[in-house]
């Protein structure tokens, strides 16, 4: 029987508070039930594995992240909104890093396709992009892009990755500037090539 209290929304909120503390790779059974004085045993009313709460720990957070970004976009388009995405995108990332870090793993698509923060997270993200014209394959391409360029730039920050003097948010800032430029100037493929 499961303890008084535990749920599997209170399970999966604590285990995303025990990645911000000490790293999603370091997120254990062991140490939640630790956290809520129970055995191992007792969470697995909840959940059925640690891989099972390491896929609910990065939806949790996928969701966290994308309200974030749709209520910085809200109302913008072109620059603004990208500028606004971005810098929703990098805050969460370096306030939340062990939740960030959840939203880097690979879940199987079959299961998150029917979920609503995916659903949004696309909706999201492509109709931003259709402000600068594009359609498929193009968005695909700059949804990578995009995504790579900002994942990349948070885990070199938050690793401490960039040693130059110059500030780390105005380098931040021209690469969001030369992400709109290539939006705007992108080089546009035909979708039956």
């Amino acid at each position: 029987m499961a303890r008084a209290g535990l749920t599997t929304e209170r399970v999966v909120a604590a285990a995303a508070d025990l990645a911000d503390e000490v790293g999603f790779e370091n997120v254990t059974l062991s140490a939640l039930a630790r956290r809520f004085g129970v055995k191992d045993a007792s969470l697995y009313v909840h959940v059925r594995n640690a891989q099972d709460l390491r896929t609910r720990v990065a939806l949790l957070a996928g969701g966290e992240l994308i309200d974030r970004i749709a209520e910085a976009v809200a109302g913008r388009a072109g620059k603004d909104a990208l500028t606004a995405f971005a810098d929703a995108y990098r805050e969460y990332a370096l306030e939340r890093p062990g939740r960030y870090a959840a939203t880097q793993l690979r879940i199987d698509q079959d299961l998150i396709a029917d979920t609503p923060a995916f659903r949004r997270t696309a909706e999201i993200t492509y109709g931003m992009l259709r402000a600068y014209g594009l359609d498929e394959p193009d968005l695909t391409d700059a949804v990578r892009l995009l995504r790579a360029t900002f994942h990349g730039y948070c885990a070199l920050e938050a690793g401490g990755g960039f040693g130059a003097p110059r500030d780390v948010r105005r380098s931040w800032d021209k690469a969001v500037a030369a992400l709109h430029i290539a939006l705007e100037n992108w080089p546009r493929e035909q979708a039956n090539r």
